[in-house]
């Protein structure tokens, strides 16, 4: 009978969690992924067909087009969830001039009315120093009311702007390019700049990103604005798409904007988190809400799956960390 050594034991051991530790974390994401594109085909006639891949994409763009910016604010260690408010206020503020004084100066409004509130949240935040998530969650509450207040609680119907969310240039939607240059812009900013190593260094260690130089403030003021001015684009595509500005058009958009970006891999404390990983937590939530609505699943249990969906991302969020430490 041949005996093992402890020593060789050990080695396997270590062997083994150096293997698990080669495998990239977005390998579970994308297996999830295919399981539910699977499970949707067999269930579904209409699943795997062109035209509603191109719809699952548009859909995600979006909530994608906010994702991005939100994103690098998560990694900063901050969190943004005016974003659905915003977006509202900017598509009813974009229908009403678009009405009285056309479509570059609607447009051109409700990007400012973005700029104005990403100033707002980032010189709260960094200069008065209130928390991001109070900031933003009292400016959810103000903002959906201001966008009530615009439209006096009523839709309110735009012409000549359907463009920006209907276009097909080279039988691509047009919101489905905004949101596939924005994340290759921001892939880049995060792996080749000053600034997305800033990001980083915030949201691992705010007092070492200090220490050696680091202008935390205005690099989380800069990106809040990011956010911001996203939401407004984001907002403008939506009432375009629904040709008229609608109070309630980004109501959870924060929900999902937050879900697709834990589910991919960031930390909602901040020093981690990918644009790649980002993009497959959206395609994720989208496959889902896409699948459910298919085989004709009630609104009410969408609603309860995207809450569960966010739950098991903020979860596996968790053991993450965990796991981390451990190892450490």
């Amino acid at each position: 009978m041949v005996k093992l050594k402890a020593g060789s034991t050990q080695s396997s051991g270590e062997g083994g969690v150096k293997r698990l530790r080669k495998i990239p974390d977005s390998a579970p994401l994308v297996g999830v992924l295919l399981l539910m594109m699977i499970i949707f085909s067999v269930t579904s006639e209409y699943f795997f067909q062109l035209d509603n891949f191109k719809n699952v994409l548009a859909n995600a763009a979006v909530t994608g087009i906010v994702c991005i910016p939100s994103t690098l604010l998560i990694i900063s260690g901050q969190i943004d969830l005016s974003v659905g408010s915003a977006a509202a206020v900017s598509g009813m503020l974009l229908a009403q001039v678009v009405n009285h004084h056309g479509v570059p100066l609607g447009l051109l409004s409700a990007l400012i009315f973005g700029l104005v509130l990403g100033c707002f949240n980032g010189f709260i935040v960094t200069v008065i120093g209130v928390n991001a998530l109070i900031t933003t969650l009292g400016g959810l509450g103000f903002l959906y009311g201001v966008a009530l207040l615009i439209g006096n609680g009523q839709t309110l119907g735009m012409k000549n702007f359907e463009w920006l969310g209907t276009a097909q240039p080279a039988d691509i939607p047009l919101p489905i390019l905004i949101f596939a240059g924005l994340a290759i812009a921001g892939s880049i900013t995060l792996r080749y700049t000053t600034f997305g190593r800033s990001i980083y260094a915030i949201g691992s260690n705010p007092n070492a990103a200090r220490v050696v130089g680091i202008r935390s403030k205005r690099v989380i003021f800069q990106t809040f604005i990011l956010s911001s001015v996203s939401a407004a684009l984001a907002g403008s595509v939506l009432a375009s798409q629904l040709s008229s500005g609608d109070p309630n058009a980004g109501l959870g958009l924060e929900l999902q904007v937050v879900t697709a970006i834990v589910l991919g891999g960031a930390s909602l404390a901040g020093g981690r988190g990918s644009i790649f990983g980002t993009v497959l937590g959206l395609l994720i939530v989208g496959v889902l809400n896409n699948g459910l609505i298919l085989l004709d699943v009630p609104t009410f249990w969408q609603r309860i799956a995207q809450g569960l969906m966010l739950i098991i991302a903020v979860s596996f969020d968790s053991i993450r960390a965990k796991l981390n430490q451990s190892r450490s």
